[in-house]
């Protein structure tokens, strides 16, 4: 099977077929998120807030993985879409190559700074031991999740999701079995606590690189990486770099928000620093199946753009829009009806709980509004506007929220960062239509 599939197929299908398996791997994955703090949770309240501040960092690792590999994914399929097998194939090597010097570098430094990094945020030295063990084993792994994602987004580009998938929920599956086997000790395991968390999640990955090299090894894939095409190229990296740190910045911007909020959250108590955690953890559930559906759209827009489809691109970019609005309805109705039950999985304090309810029910409130941004911050990254995608995404994680959030603590208390989230998705929603409507010019 070739990549022109990607212009002739009919656009609903082939954006459906794309975009589940995507969909249900995301939603796998955010399974395992929501497992594995649950089992954390029972270690003790002082785990969970060691979880929720690590989580800032584990963010920004997996933003360099995942945006540096945007730029991998869009750079194959547009030299696809234009023909140019050989700096497709470029592309990938270029981009496996800098995404595992990405992981050494990561694996260096985070293990050098997670301790500073906790104590910037709490002084309970038992949060702190707690959160510099479980970082110590994870972070660990990061270049074998470099080099998982590289893989990822290079079969994404190609259009093989089925590939990605299995991937990605096995590896997943492995790691919440095996959550509470090494957390608690069950059977020949030790019983290990936060740490065998952490072990469970690497190990999970270290198999999902595994099956991608498997596949790779044993699957006649459209573009390959080559020896032949590691010599020095500019304009390549150039172009890598120009989609993928912007993409980065894109999701590393989050980590900097919690970061901010935490600070901000802290100086009324540790509750709504839980909060702020269990949340973050909800809202991968809800916002992965969106982000599942823009991943299967980020070849397709391109490769259609390579190939001068400049009405499948318009298509493409609406459906897109509308299947994320629904997720995101779908996810308000859960957030105002389960706001209780969602927040008790997860602690069984009723001031947690109670801070936790009304935190849902008002961020929820933003949700759907928000599609506009994801869709066309995606759509931008697809096309190689990366720069254009980043100023919606300092819109959404620095420009409105940070500034909002800090004044309206000021003027209602804790709850006035509840109010910031929604506020901030109107906003952004605003600026994602003037930014996409100006940088996109098609014919």
């Amino acid at each position: 099977m070739n990549a022109t599939f990607m212009k002739e197929k009919p656009v609903f299908p082939l954006l459906t077929s794309m975009a589940l398996p995507m969909v249900f791997s995301m939603l796998v994955n955010a399974l395992y998120n929501i497992v594995d703090s649950l089992f954390v949770a029972r270690i003790s309240e002082d785990a969970m807030t060691a979880l929720s501040l690590v989580f800032p960092m584990q963010n920004l690792i997996n933003a360099i993985a995942i945006g540096f590999g945007v730029g991998i994914s869009a750079q194959i399929a547009l030299h696809l879409g234009a023909g140019s097998q050989q700096r497709a194939d470029t592309a990938a090597t270029h981009g496996m190559l800098y995404s595992l010097l990405h992981g050494i570098l990561i694996t260096v430094i985070s293990l050098a700074i997670t301790r500073d990094f906790l104590a910037a945020f709490t002084q309970n030295e038992t949060v702190i031991q707690l959160g510099t063990t479980y970082a110590s084993i994870a972070f660990s792994f990061s270049t074998i999740v470099m080099g998982a994602l590289s893989f990822e987004k290079m079969y994404q580009a190609v259009g093989r999701m089925k590939i990605t998938m299995c991937a990605l929920v096995v590896g997943t599956i492995c790691n919440i079995l095996l959550d509470p086997l090494l957390i608690f000790g069950i059977g020949p395991f030790p019983a290990m606590g936060i740490a065998g968390a952490a072990l469970a999640t690497g190990i999970g990955q270290t198999l999902t690189l595994c099956i991608y090299i498997l596949y790779y090894r044993t699957q006649d894939l459209p573009v390959h990486l080559h020896r032949s095409c590691m010599h020095p190229s500019r304009k390549m990296d150039l172009q890598l770099y120009a989609i993928g740190i912007p993409a980065i910045l894109n999701l590393a911007l989050p980590s900097v928000l919690i970061s901010f909020l935490n600070a901000v959250l802290s100086v009324f108590s540790q509750s709504y620093v839980v909060v702020l955690g269990i949340y973050y953890k909800l809202q991968t559930f809800l916002y992965l199946p969106g982000s599942g559906i823009v991943q299967g759209m980020r070849p397709l827009i391109a490769y259609n753009y390579g190939a001068g489809e400049s009405t499948r691109v318009r298509k493409i970019y609406r459906l897109t829009l509308g299947l994320c609005a629904a997720i995101m309805a779908l996810g308000t109705l859960l957030c105002l009806i389960l706001s209780e039950r969602l927040i008790s999985l997860f602690t069984s304090n009723p001031e947690t709980i109670q801070i936790g309810q009304q935190a849902l029910r008002i961020i929820s409130c933003g949700f759907i509004i928000s599609a506009v941004s994801v869709a066309s911050s995606g759509a931008l990254e697809g096309l190689g506007r990366g720069f254009a995608s980043l100023i919606i995404s300092l819109f959404r994680y620095s420009i409105a929220i940070m500034p909002l959030a800090w004044i309206l603590c000021r003027c209602l208390g804790p709850a006035g960062v509840w109010h910031a989230f929604w506020i901030t998705e109107v906003i952004s929603a605003v600026i994602s239509v003037v930014v996409y409507r100006r940088s996109v010019k098609l014919p």
